[in-house]
C-alpha cells in the first residue's frame, strides 16, 4: 500500500485590493515583525495572487486564502472562506454573522448561525 503524507496547507488572512481580472484576485497579507535589535513591531505586507472561481470576492472583502499546487505562473493560493464583507456604496463593513442574521430573518431561527458559521 502506498503510504501518503499529510500536508498541511498555509492559511492566511487578509484582504481582497484588487478584482479587476477574471478568477483573480490580489489579497494583502499583513503581519507585524519584531525588529532583531530595538524589539520594536512593525508591519509587514504581502501581496497574493489567489484563485475565484466564481468571481464573487469583490475588493475590500476579509478573506481566508490556502495555499495550493501552481495555478498560472504567479498565482500558488486559492480563496477558502470569506471573514468579513464590505459594502460598495457606504464602504461599511458587514459581517457574515449579521448577513446570516439578515437572511434567515427572525429571533427563532438565529440559534443557528454559530453552526453555520462553523461550516
Amino acid at each position: 500500500m502506498a503510504n501518503k503524507k499529510v500536508v498541511k496547507k498555509r492559511r492566511l488572512m487578509g484582504e481582497v485590493v484588487s478584482d479587476k481580472m477574471n478568477k483573480t484576485r490580489v489579497v494583502l497579507v499583513t503581519r507585524l515583525k519584531k525588529h532583531p535589535l530595538y524589539q520594536k513591531f512593525y508591519k509587514v505586507s504581502s501581496r497574493f495572487k489567489a484563485h475565484d472561481e466564481k468571481n464573487e470576492f469583490k475588493v475590500g472583502d476579509v478573506v481566508i486564502i490556502e495555499e495550493t499546487r501552481p495555478l498560472s505562473k504567479e498565482k500558488r493560493w486559492r480563496i477558502v472562506g470569506l471573514v468579513k464583507r464590505k459594502e460598495a456604496k457606504n464602504g461599511k463593513e458587514v459581517s457574515l454573522k449579521a448577513e446570516l442574521e439578515s437572511s434567515l430573518g427572525g429571533e427563532e431561527k438565529n440559534a443557528d448561525i454559530p453552526q453555520l458559521l462553523n461550516e
